[in-house]
């Protein structure tokens, strides 16, 4: 008899159809999506699934109605999908990305052309000083909430760049509790992160948000309120730093 060939997943045929439209190669393809060959291998031959984070960087490189298929594939709800398309359906996603036109307020002149990148949000909160966070150390595999749009010259590595939320206040007035911070997670090279806001990881206090500061050879992470003292870093393995801190928004209620 002969022996049943085994039915592949529905990403391997999705997966595989967008690396051929975009006429790339595996390596090429999973340099693309800041992801090895041997990851995007396992995810075409149908033996791993794609993480939430890799599926959002899927959409952004896909065209509808692909892009949604990936960004639900990742566990977004569809509204959510839905705030990254204007009215008229177009895309704001990375290989079909339009020219937004930047209109200047008062005065309705248009100045420039702008693209915008689909960043994921987390459902992860980095704490600040004195406070605890989520212990999740590798970002890549936390669970996504939603989606936001933000302007392409704001995520110089977009397939490392993801969100994530704020909790306590020592980093005020720069950073307050709720905020969202952009993290990238790609820059990790504490010799060029000198004076640069940081989301770091402690196996007992999971995720936290400080300036980090290489002071006398000595590593500190800094909180910005004088309220709380600084925590030294060294050669201690209890702690690593996870990605650089980008840009922080707020939402007013």
């Amino acid at each position: 008899m002969k022996p049943r060939s085994r039915s592949l997943p529905d990403w391997t045929s999705k997966i595989l159809k967008l690396r051929h439209g975009l006429d790339l190669n595996q390596s090429e393809f999973a340099a693309r999506l800041n992801y090895s060959a041997m990851a995007l291998s396992r995810w075409e031959s149908g033996s791993h699934e794609p993480t939430a984070q890799a599926y959002i960087q899927l959409g952004n490189l896909a065209s509808e109605p692909d892009a949604s298929w990936f960004w639900t594939r990742a566990g977004l709800k569809s509204a959510d999908v839905s705030r990254l398309f204007p009215d008229d359906g177009s895309i704001s996603h990375a290989s079909s990305l339009p020219n937004f036109d930047i209109v200047v307020a008062d005065g309705g002149q248009h100045i420039s052309k702008a693209k915008l990148v689909a960043v994921p949000v987390l459902a992860v909160r980095a704490a600040s000083h004195g406070l605890k966070g989520d212990r999740v150390l590798d970002l890549h595999k936390a669970k996504v909430m939603e989606m936001i749009a933000a302007p392409l010259p704001w995520c110089p590595n977009p397939g490392t760049t993801s969100c994530l939320r704020v909790r306590g206040s020592s980093m005020s007035p720069l950073i307050y509790d709720g905020d969202i911070v952009a993290v990238d997670s790609s820059i990790t090279d504490i010799s060029k992160l000198n004076g640069k806001i940081v989301v770091a990881w402690n196996r007992k206090t999971g995720l936290n948000i400080s300036r980090f500061l290489v002071l006398k050879g000595l590593q500190l992470l800094e909180p910005e309120s004088r309220d709380h003292e600084p925590f030294a870093v060294g050669k201690d393995r209890n702690w690593r730093i996870v990605g650089k801190v980008l840009w922080a928004i707020r939402r007013f209620s």
